[in-house]
């Protein structure tokens, strides 16, 4: 039986879908805490969780396995004005 390896980069882009999910799970959790205690817990364990992602992140764009293009002026610009309208939704 040929056993299955996964390699580093798959390794972190698993880790990162991971903490996609946990981020977005501990913020719903957050929101929704009904007591101030257990609030502040949920948002220990999320601020946590991002900057676990933040580190992963960073390890994977110095590794070349997350590419982040500079923004050109010109995408600058209509993002700029995107938000100026007040309307960010458009597209």
């Amino acid at each position: 039986m040929k056993k299955t390896v996964m390699q580093d980069q798959e390794i972190m882009q698993d880790l990162l879908i991971s903490e996609n999910r946990m981020t977005t799970t501990y913020n719903q959790f957050t929101n929704e805490c009904a007591s101030q205690q257990i609030h502040d817990q949920f948002q220990n364990l999320l601020n946590e969780e991002h900057e676990m992602h933040s580190d992963l992140l960073e390890e994977m764009k110095n590794r070349g396995w997350y590419p982040t293009p500079a923004a050109t002026p010109q995408k600058m610009e209509q993002v700029r004005q995107k938000y100026q309208q007040g309307n960010p939704l458009s597209f």
